[in-house]
């Protein structure tokens, strides 16, 4: 979750010299808290019962771990932190900060081999970094290893629903998903079907409303709702931010290029070439970023996805939008006067259905859905449709071998499907198929406008994080907010703004290469040939299209919800 603030909240727990018959009471206690579960509570008294023994000899032992500021991660913090010390003897100081302060944080223990925190909770947008580098232990190993035994014989990976966006090139695992969530398409339900909205857009545009499958409908429906009268206000047809800020990277490099089509198919990432517009060789090496050397960061699909973001925020959302960063725009859509939104994060579901909004009815169901997000005329099947954030423990290898060993106890106890359910209601950052499907979130998905439906379906695959295609997440990350900015402000048109992105990006890639400090599977950039040769070729980058407009299409909401199911 992309969210810059700098408050930093810290809480140690427990009471040291408990006996093993107040463990037992504790660990009854906590049983009784942690429901529902996945399991029967024979099942997660088993459970605990290994943590507590596997625990035995750190017991005593005060660790340091870190996470940005979450719902989900406050109830680990809150929670889960005091029942691990309670049942294991290990207090855990697990510190809540922005999430820029953590990479801060963990790009600063890289450099310096300094232990800062024995375990990070950071997004899995960071895995390219990790194989490369070298610098995390690879979980893989690590669980047959070192850490073998403090592995838990019921972690079951194959429950996990991200995995394969913590697997590197490699074959190995880097990181173990604790939270994610992804960046769907939201829309007022109850205008959508409200029978004289659903008239007067038959009659204008001549075909539907409906969810936009592309974003042909999605301009045609913003443009529709735009100063329209609901309810006695003036409303909008779409929402979006603008200000020339860290989160505005976050806004295009979270897929929003692939959700134009900018690059090639292949699911989790897209292979040549990525929705960064990064190409890599058959070895993995970044080889472009700019369309002379075969990149697509400067593509005319990656235009194409600057005007259109650049035309909806000036044309139909509220004037107040351009000026606001991420964390501002966030609640807008709640407060009732917006029609839709291309790039939401399900982060906000907790926050949109709250009693008393104006976007919730009475009885606490919502008057908003989520659905697909729609795609651009640049896009193929087969494509990313859009970005998943899975926040994932992280362990470095300078972290030493006992503190690393306690911290991985800790990581799995609150990933464990003992406590899985329960933190999923509390955070709905869903990491758990057993918890997704547990009965507990059928009956509560009426209220949760779509979120369970979709983390149902088989749809939720083609919405992933940013893949192994960029080697140094961190140093890249921070050329977007910067150069995009500029195509925000109109300092810049779109094409010069994605220039000077691109060819900043080749110069850390260069930089990068020079060093030889990824050895064989760190950057190879190409020789420049011309991006007519690079357009002539198969697949990204794309020639520009004589019609960037096709045809609209939507689909009935609920015919969607059937299909899934």
């Amino acid at each position: 979750m992309k969210i810059k603030n700098k408050i930093t909240t810290s809480l140690v727990v427990g009471i040291l010299g408990l006996s093993s018959c107040a463990f037992s009471a504790d660990m009854n206690k906590w049983i009784d808290e942690f429901q529902p579960s996945s399991l029967t509570k024979a099942q997660q008294k088993d459970e605990l019962t290994w943590f507590k023994d596997a625990a035995k000899p750190y017991k005593g032992m005060t660790i340091k771990v870190v996470s940005e500021s979450l719902t989900t991660h406050s109830y680990e913090s809150k929670t889960l932190a005091k029942a691990f010390y309670d049942i294991t003897g290990i207090k855990v100081i697990h510190d809540l900060i922005g999430e820029g302060d953590v990479i801060e944080k963990l790009q600063t223990q890289m450099q310096t081999g300094q232990n800062i925190y024995d375990a990070y909770v950071n997004d899995s947008d960071l895995i390219g970094t990790h194989w490369r580098y070298k610098q995390v232990r690879n979980l893989t190993d690590w669980m047959k290893g070192d850490g073998k035994a403090v592995t838990n014989p019921n972690l079951d990976l194959n429950d996990f629903m991200g995995l394969s966006f913590t697997t590197a090139p490699d074959g190995k695992l880097y990181q173990l998903p604790d939270q994610q969530f992804a960046n769907l398409y939201w829309f007022r339900y109850d205008w959508f079907t409200d029978p004289k909205n659903m008239a007067d857009f038959k009659a204008k545009y001549g075909y539907e409303l409906g969810v936009p499958v592309n974003w042909s409908a999605y301009q045609d429906i913003a443009e529709f709702f735009t100063g329209r009268v609901i309810d006695g206000k003036k409303v909008y047809g779409h929402m979006d931010y603008g200000k020339k800020d860290p989160s505005l990277g976050w806004r295009f490099t979270d897929a929003w290029m692939s959700m134009a089509g900018e690059g090639d198919p292949g699911l989790p990432n897209g292979l040549p070439v990525d929705e960064w517009g990064i190409r890599v060789n058959e070895k993995s090496q970044p080889v472009a970023s700019c369309m002379d050397r075969g990149g697509a960061t400067n593509s005319p699909a990656a235009v194409y996805s600057i005007e259109k973001y650049n035309k909806w925020l000036k044309e139909y959302a509220p004037p107040s939008a351009a000026g606001m960063v991420f964390s501002e725009a966030g609640p807008v859509p709640a407060q009732g006067e917006v029609a839709q939104q291309a790039f939401w994060y399900t982060a906000f579901t907790a926050d949109m259905v709250k009693k008393g909004l104006p976007v919730v009815n009475a009885d606490g169901t919502p008057k908003w859905r989520m659905a697909p997000s729609p795609h651009g005329a640049y896009w193929k099947e087969g494509m990313k449709v859009g970005y998943q954030d899975v926040g994932s423990w992280t362990l470095m290898k300078s972290t030493p071998l006992k503190r690393a060993q306690a911290a991985w106890l800790y990581a799995q106890f609150v990933t464990s499907k003992t406590v899985d359910v329960k933190k999923s209601h509390f955070g709905l950052t869903f990491i758990r198929k057993s918890s997704i499907n547990d009965k507990s979130f059928t009956q509560r998905s009426p209220k949760l406008g779509g979120l369970v439906e979709f983390y149902r379906s088989p749809a939720r695959t083609q919405w992933t994080p940013t893949g192994t295609n960029v080697p140094d997440y961190p140093k890249l990350a921070q050329l977007w907010w910067q150069n995009i900015g500029d195509a925000s402000s109109g300092a810049k048109t779109a094409q010069e703004a994605l220039d000077s992105l691109c060819l900043a990006q080749e110069k850390i890639l260069s930089r990068i290469e020079r060093a030889g400090i990824q050895g064989d599977i760190g950057p190879k950039l190409n020789e420049k040939k011309t991006a007519e040769y690079w357009l002539k070729q198969p697949g990204a980058p794309k020639p520009k299209l004589a019609n960037e407009k096709p045809a609209p299409v939507t689909i009935s909401y609920d015919e969607l919800i059937k299909s899934w199911k």
